[in-house]
């Protein structure tokens, strides 16, 4: 522990405090429209505690009767081999998934790293396994041209400057920023966060989770830090500042966000949503975070699936509302992918295969609250995503068509128009069983 404080203190005093913002982020459009165009993406929890079939970091900090002991959690970083981890398998199976980007958990709460930090002994290298998870996948992610970002935790249970350590980590989990050593602790995030900044290519996105009382953290520091060492770099809102995008987590929005919006899990009440589409700078980025089952990491006894048709129809509502949809994986203690989620990912992936022009680049729809699903919008196309298919006419008000096309196979529709009122036959088609898009062009 001394050593880890000492390596923190001499190395990273010299870029402790705050750093002035240097002017205007000249680099903001262009990183949010990459954002946007991708849409949907994979988020990974991994890590030895996947061989519990338990939660990353929380079982050791609110510890339930009967689970596992911190003694015990620890433990697992000894036996924790995933050799049949193959890098290039799991990024093609987010592109058959028409996933088009990737974040990892480098460091969960837990302080455990999946990478060769040089200012930890609790990493990955020090497994039986050996080797760097996140060099490896970042390898694999720059071969396939995928973008890969850094799930990054300000907590960390393990580090002596975040929290006293002769405590369990039950007593003091959301850290003592009022301790002398906490400095060191803020020292020792930023010499993380340039390791992951400057040894594993262009990094899409930080994605931090920083939990309660972020400001603890100083985040201007680190936003800072992320702009000069990566300027395209995204980062979420999760440690103190809004950030590129907002982070609702396990569910929807029930509106559009906007600026001002505090869309996390901490704040269910949604403030800052509109249910009509704003202007475009009245609108705030945002990504939800999902689960396929009902836990981020790999458990053996989660059999609770969605759907494919609620996956799917989750990214609709999402792209619905101007979001983005990072839906979540846990590898196995072997490393691969449960053949549930294997499934499920490329039947999405066959829809998008098909129906992807009505979700990668578009925005929030100008209709808001169909009877029968949800729309999006690019360019001068509006895009009906069907969930339940009338059996003669689809009716919409307030669109004015041009043209009218079944996307999956670019089948004109009949139509007529009266006034602000569309009405498109519908009668024998077959609908598709997780959503028809119909493509209305309005110009």
């Amino acid at each position: 522990m001394r050593s880890i404080l000492f390596s923190t203190l001499i190395v990273g005093i010299m870029t402790a405090g705050s750093a002035l913002c240097a002017g205007p982020d000249a680099n903001a459009a262009e990183r949010l429209r990459r954002f946007n165009d991708c849409k949907f993406g994979m988020f990974i929890h991994w890590g030895p505690y996947s061989q519990a079939s338990v939660e990353a970091s929380w079982p050791i900090m609110t510890p339930a009767p009967g689970g596992i002991s911190e003694a015990n959690y620890r433990a697992l970083a000894r036996t924790f081999n995933p050799v049949q981890f193959d890098p290039v398998a799991l990024v093609r199976l987010a592109k058959a998934a028409g996933q088009r980007y990737m974040v990892i958990t480098t460091k969960h709460h837990d302080g455990f790293c999946m990478f060769d930090s040089s200012f930890t002994a609790n990493k990955i290298t020090n497994t039986p396994y050996k080797k760097d998870i996140v060099a490896l996948l970042a390898a694999a992610a720059k071969a396939e041209n995928m973008p890969l970002g850094f799930y990054y935790s300000p907590p960390d249970m393990t580090h002596p400057a975040f929290r006293d350590t002769l405590q369990p980590a039950s007593a003091n989990w959301q850290g003592q920023p009022e301790r002398p050593e906490w400095p060191l602790y803020l020292s020792y995030m930023e010499l993380q966060l340039r390791e992951l900044l400057t040894r594993y290519g262009n990094v899409f996105v930080i994605w931090f989770d920083g939990l309660g009382h972020q400001e603890k953290y100083d985040g201007l520091r680190f936003h800072t830090l992320i702009r000069e060492l990566q300027p395209m770099t995204l980062i979420n809102n999760r440690i103190g500042l809004t950030g590129d995008f907002l982070t609702p987590e396990q569910r929807l929005p029930k509106g559009i966000p906007t600026k001002g919006a505090k869309v996390q899990d901490v704040d269910p009440e949604d403030h800052g949503l509109v249910s009509a589409a704003p202007t475009p700078d009245q609108f705030q980025p945002w990504e939800t975070c999902m689960t396929i089952n009902d836990t981020w990491a790999y458990n053996k006894n989660d059999r609770h699936f969605k759907s494919t048709t609620e996956l799917v129809r989750a990214l609709i509502d999402a792209a619905s509302k101007g979001g983005n949809f990072l839906l979540n994986v846990g590898p196995t203690p072997e490393g691969t992918i449960q053949p549930e989620f294997a499934q499920r990912l490329r039947q999405i992936g066959a829809w998008l295969e098909a129906n992807g022009e009505a979700i990668y680049g578009t925005t929030y729809g100008p209709l808001q609250d169909l009877p029968f699903g949800r729309s999006t919008a690019k360019g001068g196309t509006v895009y009906l995503h069907v969930f339940d298919m009338p059996a003669e006419t689809l009716e919409v008000s307030g669109l004015h068509a041009r043209s009218v096309t079944l996307l999956a196979s670019h089948k004109p529709l009949s139509f007529t128009q009266q006034g602000g009122r569309l009405a498109i036959r519908v009668a024998g088609l077959t609908a598709d069983p997780y959503a028809t898009v119909i493509a209305v062009k309005t110009r």
